[in-house]
């Protein structure tokens, strides 16, 4: 019997390109999405839908309790089409309420259906100024100021309750500026990036090889140092998954 998978952000632009990669790698993957529209579109990628939203900390218990996963993958964030700073403002409440708030429903979720693992989403650009690179033990920005300040006070809440759940092993992955398909990007951006079908790699390692704690997943650069990915989970900025159009 294949090992069961609760995806969390299913349609997102990791989550459309980690299905697949699950699926091949023998894994039976549930995928959430708050619209009856993607539905089909998450069964043609290989997972099973489930209709839930992260905030109806109720539905969302009743619905993992039925799945039992073993394992729940948070990828879920809140983004806009398109980068503008009106947008980009009511994201970084969005994304900060979905990393506290949404994080703790999944987790109590989890809990309550037996899962043992979490593997969850964060960012690689939440650290205070310091010597670079940065590594995974360097401090977070929890001195930062307006919406940088909301963004990293989100990440740290998401990060501990990933980590210092008991009964879960936690797994954060700390991903830099996304690129390819799905994103806001098909060429490198910001300071630390990371192409879309490495990030979703990185996700299928970490689950693989059972690692916890925190990695971040960046491509090369001065910024983020990636070393503990590349030594740990054996992951490579360079894949590319062979699913669809890759840019």
């Amino acid at each position: 019997m294949s090992e069961t998978i609760f995806l969390a952000g299913a349609t997102g632009a990791i989550g459309t390109v980690l299905i697949p990669l699950l699926r091949d790698a023998g894994y039976t993957v549930h995928g959430g999405t708050r619209r009856q529209a993607r539905a089909n579109a998450l069964r043609e990628l290989g997972a099973i839908p489930v209709m839930i939203d992260v905030f109806d900390a109720d539905a969302l218990k009743s619905e993992l309790i039925r799945i039992a996963p073993s394992v729940v993958i948070h990828q879920l964030t809140d983004l806009p089409r398109l980068p503008d700073p009106q947008a980009m403002a009511q994201a970084a409440a969005g994304n900060a309420r979905i990393r506290a708030e949404g994080t703790r429903n999944l987790i109590a979720a989890a809990l309550a259906s037996g899962a043992t693992r979490l593997i969850a989403q964060s960012i690689a650009w939440a650290y205070a100024p310091g010597d670079k690179p940065y590594r995974e033990e360097h401090p977070l920005d929890v001195d930062a100021e307006g919406l940088r300040r909301v963004s990293v006070g989100g990440v740290v809440t998401l990060e501990a309750q990933v980590l210092q759940t008991a009964g879960l092993k936690g797994t954060v992955l700390r991903y830099g500026q996304l690129y390819g398909p799905g994103t806001w990007s098909a060429e490198p951006q910001g300071s630390s990036p990371v192409h879309v079908a490495a990030a979703a790699q990185a996700a299928l390692l970490a689950l693989q090889s059972n690692a916890s704690g925190v990695f971040n997943i960046t491509e090369d650069n001065t910024e983020a140092s990636n070393q503990k990915a590349r030594r740990v989970l054996e992951w490579n900025p360079a894949f590319r998954s062979p699913y669809g159009v890759q840019s």
